[in-house]
Order: C-alpha cells, then structure tokens, then sequence
C-alpha cells in the first residue's frame, strides 16, 4: 500500500500555499512534517484529508484518486486527528471513541457489539481504557488527546493523519504517544502523517522526514539528510548545532543562541575594555564551547585553537564567527597549524587552557601553552577543576608538564564564574 501526493499545487482563495509538492509514504512508515509556522504543514494534512481540495496535481492510495472516493470509503482509509482536539460536551471517553465507527454503520445504524469491541481495543492500544466512563471535559489535555487518537483508530483507516499531536503536553504523554505512532506503523502497517514540532522527536521515532519552507518541500530523506544545520539556518533561520545521540546513534539538534551584548553593571569604559580585549581559548573536544558562548555574551573578543573540524568547539566558533585554527578530522597537530595557533595566541590579551582531554596527536596544545607563557608572557589560566590524570593518555606525559605548567605561574581556575573573575585583573 502507498500513498502518492503527486505536484499537489493548494491555494487559499487567491493565495497559494502549497506548491509543487510530491513525495510518497508506504505501508508501515512514520513520516514526520517539519517547517517553521506558515510553512504549510497544516495546509498539507488538510489537503490529503480533503478539507482543502488542490487546485493541481493528484493524490493516490494504493493507485485510487483520494478526491474521487465517496465519503464513507475516504472515511475508511483516512482518519484525522487535529492539533485542537478540545471538546465542549460531557459525553464519555468511550462514546466519543465509538463516534470513529460512524463511517462502517448505516443509516441509524446503532454500534454493534462487535463496534465496542473495536472501541475497547483502540482504547486499550492507546492506553486510554481505563478511562472509558469518564466525561472527555474532565480530562487532562494528554488523556484527552489519547482518546481522540483511539477515536481515529477505531475508524479502522489504513493512512493516518496527525497535526502536532504532542503541542501542549508533558514530557511523558509526548513520548507516549510517539511511541504508540511507532507501534502503529510497526505493527498494525498503517501510513502514518504527523506534523510534529519539536525536531529531536521527529528524529527520534520517524522513519523518514520531510522539510517544508514557504509551501515547498526544500529537503525529504532520512534524518541524516534533513536534519543538518545548514537545512535548519536556511528554513527556521535558527544556528543549532546537529549531532549523533551517544547511545541511540540518532541525531539531535541543540540551538545555539546568539551571544548578546549585554551593558555590564559598572562602566561604559568598562564595556569599551572588554570590547578591547581578546580572550583565546586552548580548547577541543567541546570543551571551550559554552565559555566561548560566555565571553561573547560580555562583549570580550575570543579566538580559539587548535579544534578539529568536526568538533563540537568548531562548530560553535563558526555560528559564533570566533576565528579558530583547525586540524583535519582525528588528526595529529601539525607543525602549520600550531604556527598558525601561536599567531593566534599572540594577539591575544588572555590565554585560557580548557580542561581536554591530552593525547599525542594534541599534545601541541600543551606547547603552545608553555609558550603564551614564556616566550610571550601572556596571562594563562588553566582549569584545573577535575584530575589531569583522568584527561591524560599520553602515558604521564601531559600530567608532568601540566604539574610544571601550574609552577610558572599560570593561574588555576575551577569554573566560567572564576574566568570571569580573574579577567579585570589582567586587562
């Protein structure tokens, strides 16, 4: 069984909203919408559910034309649950769910026992039986929400359509329900739709994702190719940072605020210092990433190195426009780069050595420490908050010349809050 949205073109009087829009969901498959507000998400359930017929193009279930089905076989195949599921009426859980049998009965056709029966194990699937008595005006927004989708189910459909069915709710009845949409698909072979808001529980539970933007889809295909930054910046305008789950493998989106300048508490001129002073952060390993969110917020300017290009620390200092000295993905420092890194660190009126972790291949992160120090006689702090034997493999390499680091003098820090401290006393 498949579903064909095919160059679906759909207008609201004069206005178009949907355009050239064409993708395919097959039997079993959770295929998630995202978009920013106004991108069209809603327009493009509301166009496969018939509500808004497309002005061009065709929509096809198993090879059938959508439009051209009469409304009991449409109500058969397709079940709808909207983002407002509000009720006003004291009827119970199970009469409302029994409504979703109106679409198999005839005319003043009462439900059968076989309908109850249907009724109870949508309910039960959904989780919600147990509240099968009681009226839906008394209940919370998930348990609600929960009856509604029993509801679509018990219309028997083989595509179902969701608008942000987790808006609204508690932690616990989002994952809840995602989940049931995956049992859904994974047992029972039904198409699922759903419009879903939050961008790491479309990652989490659907199989594929579409990316809409202004009416159109911009990117379709699986997590790893929708989800990416640049895709993100581009349609919700927002920098975030994208990265595989530890222990799912899945991606994750984290935004990534802009730093604001904010006036601090004491001086104009003392603002004019910070704007005059620069920071340089030895970091890797994401280590440097907040501080160099903090210092850009406080209006100093930060440099940072040497990060490889994949790291989280990268990836911050260029949403955040930080000049950084790179090295290739799980490669050793060279000789340029740690040229390039000491330039850096000479312009600099600071120098702060993150807490990373020390291998051979970054043991030059060290040199250039020693060096700021030194040969530059520039003020180094060092954190120095946890053991620098838990973060050295380097067989005591690194350990030994952190020792002798911290006996010429640089100043130990133990957290953000004390860089900040120190910094009026070297500017």
């Amino acid at each position: 069984m498949t579903l064909e949205i095919k160059n679906v073109d759909a207008y609201y009087g004069s206005v178009k909203v949907l355009e050239g829009v064409d993708f395919s969901a097959a039997r079993g498959e959770l295929l998630g919408v995202i978009g920013p507000n106004g991108s069209g998400k809603t327009t493009l359930l509301r166009t496969i559910s018939r509500i808004l017929k497309p002005k061009m193009g065709t929509i096809l279930l198993e090879g059938k034309e959508v439009m051209e089905m009469k409304d009991k076989e449409f109500s058969r195949n397709f079940a709808a649950v909207p983002q407002d599921t509000s009720v006003n009426f004291d009827f119970s859980a199970l009469d409302i769910v029994l409504m979703g049998r109106n679409p198999h009965l005839g005319r003043l056709e009462l439900e059968t026992e076989k309908d109850i029966e249907i009724a109870r194990r949508c309910m039960e699937l959904t989780n919600c039986w147990h509240l099968s008595e009681r009226p839906i005006t008394e209940l919370s927004g998930g348990e609600r929400q929960l009856v509604i989708i029993a509801r679509a189910l018990t219309q028997e459909p083989r595509v179902l359509l969701l608008d942000e069915p987790t808006s609204h709710l508690d932690i616990n009845y989002q994952i809840e329900i995602m989940e049931l949409l995956k049992r859904l698909t994974s047992y029972e072979g039904l198409i699922v739709i759903a419009v879903i808001h939050d961008l790491n529980l479309a990652a989490q539970y659907c199989d594929r994702l579409i990316l809409l933007h202004e009416g159109e889809i911009i990117s379709t295909g699986s997590q790893q190719e929708v989800l990416t930054a640049e895709n993100i910046k581009n349609t919700f305008g927002a920098d975030v940072i994208v990265k595989r789950h530890a222990l799912t493998n899945l991606c994750y989106v984290s935004p990534v605020p802009s730093p604001v300048k904010r006036q601090p508490e004491s001086t104009e001129a003392s603002s004019k210092n910070n704007a005059d002073t620069t920071i340089h952060l030895i970091c890797g390993g994401g280590e440097g990433a907040s501080l160099m969110h903090l210092l850009s917020e406080k209006g100093y300017k930060v440099t940072a190195g040497v990060v490889n290009v994949v790291d989280t620390d990268y990836e911050v200092a260029q949403l955040l426009s930080i000049p950084v000295v790179t090295e290739a993905p799980f490669s050793p420092i060279t000789e340029e780069a740690f040229q390039a890194h000491l330039a850096l660190i000479e312009k600099a009126d600071v120098v702060v050595l993150c807490s990373i972790p020390f291998g051979f291949g970054n043991l030059k992160n060290m040199d250039a420490a020693e060096v700021a120090l030194e040969r530059m006689d520039k003020s180094v702090l060092v954190f120095d908050s946890d053991k620098i034997e838990e973060r050295d493999f380097t067989g005591g390499e690194a350990t030994k010349r952190f020792i002798e680091l911290k006996n010429k003098g640089v100043l130990p820090v133990k957290n953000q809050e004390e860089v900040l401290k120190k910094l009026p006393v070297f500017v």
